[in-house]
């Protein structure tokens, strides 16, 4: 019988194929391969980021033995493997631990039913396209790619569309750049791209960009072309996806691959870290 990291390969690989990934500069898929795999591991824990508090938190727990991260902890090349560098030591933490850690990042985002998805869920009905298509997809997969524009079957004023995403997201405040015409214009089409959003969503026409993050230069350069912005803070704008999409829909795909019934809760969890969280904070 498969393992449960195989399992979660073969998972993940059905929710987010590796395939739809920014292959050019991300680092996707499994990053870590334990060699020797905790014995009793039947959990995954799903994480934003894994930084050393959530690493200690899934160590803590023997039955974690795979860690999906939607940011990649590892991004670049290593020459060597030690404990004074940060990321080595988290990577020597998860081998030493018997823990493997997968990354899906832009291919969750590309992906149908992915995080941009969600958020255009949250925004209304309408009609929803990818603004960067993907050519010739994986099955089950056409209308993937980068960025999502969503048209509202409904204008709405942009008052409206920023408690719309703050109740969506669960947050008390986000960042808003206003034109002046959206102080009676409403709004009828939304640019979204989950994480940070400027080299997907500049010079794409729209009434609004929803993302987490973007510089100050192109955040003036959208204002000035009647665009207003709204910014959640970067993992603002995608950590609400594991806890309402992916964990049920991982932990299904897990059950039905181990041949037991969807509610069943024998041999297999998928859990959402307590102690990921955006970094920053409004005081």
């Amino acid at each position: 019988m498969p393992n449960l990291l195989q399992r979660v390969i073969k998972s993940m690989e059905t929710i987010a194929p590796i395939s739809l990934s920014e292959s050019a500069w991300d680092n996707t898929g499994l990053l870590i391969e334990a060699p020797f795999p905790r014995p009793m591991a039947s959990k995954v824990l799903l994480t934003i980021d894994l930084d050393q508090h959530v690493l200690d938190e899934a160590i803590s727990d023997p039955q974690v033995g795979v860690i999906v991260s939607y940011h990649p902890p590892i991004f670049r090349p290593f020459k060597r493997l030690t404990m004074e560098d940060k990321t080595q030591k988290l990577a020597l933490k998860c081998i030493a631990s018997g823990i493997s850690v997968y990354s899906p990042h832009t291919a969750l985002d590309n992906c149908v039913g992915g995080i941009n998805d969600w958020l255009a869920r949250g925004l209304g009905p309408g009609r929803t396209v990818a603004i960067n298509p993907i050519s010739n997809p994986p099955q089950a997969q056409e209308g993937s790619g980068s960025g999502r524009m969503h048209v509202l079957d409904h204008p709405i004023s942009l008052q409206v569309l920023v408690q719309q995403v703050k109740k969506y997201l669960g947050l008390k405040h986000v960042r808003v750049a206003k034109t002046q015409a959206h102080a009676t214009k409403l709004i009828t089409s939304i640019a979204i791209c989950a994480g940070s959003g400027g080299s997907v969503l500049d010079n794409v026409q729209a009434d609004v960009y929803l993302t987490g993050e973007m510089t100050h230069h192109t955040v003036l350069k959208a204002v000035a072309s009647e665009t207003s912005v709204i910014l959640t803070e970067h993992t603002n704008s995608e950590r609400g996806y594991l806890s309402n999409v992916l964990q049920p829909r991982l932990l299904s795909l897990l059950k039905v691959d181990l041949g037991l019934d969807v509610e069943s809760d024998i041999n297999v969890d998928v859990i959402c870290s307590k102690l990921d969280k955006d970094p920053i904070e409004i005081e």
